[in-house]
């Protein structure tokens, strides 16, 4: 092994998309694994890129949602991420859902195939004096290798806390209650109009499953557990206890569909489940993380009516997510300050999201491949989609107040002279996604 190898630590998006990427510059990259052999709470397999939360990208909208220019531009960079998703692509309406098994051996296999990619199967606990190295261990990171990045970087470690959705046998669903409906019929073909599992209830099957959920025995955090929860996936309970309406108003609005099994009956709300495999025999319920214990959780999701006689392939859970105070630790081409030849990417580095984490990767594979080669090193303008996101982690988001974030429009830098507010917000969001697809097609060019 010479000192041009690059070593990454982890091999979920953020690891096998930096890997993918530097490999294809013609860098030599181990990727260190713990994987099967040290377990998280989590993940089910030893395959890289196993989805673990949802099997959603989210949506697919180049045009007038941020995150999908960022789809758009990981597939302009080759990202096998995106390549994996198209491959393994499900029914979702406007979002890009995955059947997550095969969306993982896809990637495992890419990888393994690679000449330039060696696959070490191994828990790394401590951060490496030399050589050039990528730590991409995402949000389950090991409590060994977390207690090294804290020693080293002299800050607390920031956390939040993290919940998954069940999973759903497809056969076990009563077809008599449920219907097959995208919301506002949204899809270019019969098959995505068709695209989700609905659920109806009455207003007094609502109240009912609301007085469940909030009094269901949940997991409890041990004392001195101070994190919070990340907006973007909150459990249900948690909404719940918001206010009895919240629910309604968010992954239960029972707006844009019609009950094919009663039509002249509007639901009070709606539970949605999503596929979440090609075969079709799994699907998961849309939006329902919970911190609920198992038996509960089977008690109380067996109320939606259709899920009476519901089987589960997974029920959800709660677990703790890590990440770095970024702004303060991390330079503009996401190194450790205190130790450059320490790259961090991925969820850890304060992203949030599946897309936004492999993002990050295949920028920090590109840099550190950059690197060794000797070659000039530049990130992504702020104007395109990966570039507001690492300008955001690495200095643009306030230190004191940093939580993970979602690529969003509001990390963009305005384009001159366009209206403000609703009217012009999609004159608006074609303009910055306009502006960042030329930006980065000229980002590329500079690369090569």
């Amino acid at each position: 092994m010479t000192d041009k190898t690059l070593h990454i630590v982890g091999g979920g998006m953020a690891g096998s998309e930096a890997a993918w990427q530097a490999a294809n510059l013609g860098i030599q990259v181990v990727i260190h694994e713990m994987r099967p052999k040290v377990e998280t709470f989590a993940h089910q397999t030893g395959n890289l890129a196993e989805m673990v939360c949802s099997n959603s990208f989210r949506s697919d909208d180049s045009e007038q949602n941020a995150v999908g220019l960022l789809h758009w531009e990981m597939r302009a960079a080759n990202g096998l991420i995106m390549a994996a998703a198209e491959q393994h692509r499900l029914p979702a309406g406007g979002a890009l859902a995955v059947d997550r098994d095969a969306f993982a051996e896809f990637v495992t296999e890419k990888i393994n195939a690679h000449p330039n990619i060696t696959v070490e199967f191994g828990e790394v606990n401590e951060i490496p004096s030399t050589g050039t190295w990528i730590f991409a261990t995402g949000p389950l990171t090991s409590p060994a290798l977390g207690q090294a990045i804290a020693k080293e970087t002299g800050a607390d470690r920031l956390a939040f806390f993290d919940a998954i959705a069940p999973i759903i046998y497809h056969d076990s669903i009563n077809m008599d209650v449920a219907w097959m409906q995208s919301r506002y019929d949204k899809g270019e073909t019969e098959e995505e109009q068709k695209a989700y599992l609905n659920c109806p209830m009455t207003k007094d099957q609502y109240e009912a499953f609301i007085d469940a959920l909030l009094e269901a025995d949940k997991t409890e955090f041990h004392e001195g557990e101070t994190a919070g929860y990340f907006d973007g996936c909150l459990p249900i309970e948690v909404m719940a206890e918001r206010g009895r309406e919240t629910l309604r108003f968010g992954p239960m609005k029972p707006v844009g569909l019609t009950n094919a099994n009663d039509p002249e009956n509007k639901p009070y709300a709606v539970v949605q489940l999503r596929r979440d495999n090609k075969l079709g025999t799994l699907y998961n319920i849309v939006g329902f993380q919970t911190k609920m214990k198992y038996g509960a959780q089977a008690d109380v999701f067996k109320m939606i009516p259709g899920l009476e006689d519901a089987k589960f392939a997974r029920l959800g859970g709660i677990h703790r997510n890590t990440f770095l105070n970024s702004p303060t630790l991390l330079d503009d081409q996401m190194r450790l300050k205190s130790k450059p030849n320490i790259r961090f990417a991925g969820q850890v580095t304060g992203v949030e999201g599946y897309v936004e984490s492999a993002a990050m990767g295949l920028l920090a594979g590109r840099l550190a491949a950059h690197e060794i080669l000797g070659k000039p090193i530049t990130s992504p303008p702020g104007t395109t989609a990966t570039g507001a996101l690492i300008h955001h982690i690495t200095g643009g988001a306030e230190a004191k107040t940093f939580q993970p974030m979602n690529v969003n429009f509001g990390l963009f830098p305005p384009v001159e002279g366009l209206k403000s507010g609703r009217r012009g917000r999609k004159d608006r969001y074609k303009a910055y996604t306009d502006r960042a697809k030329s930006q980065f097609n000229e980002w590329l060019e500079g690369q090569s």
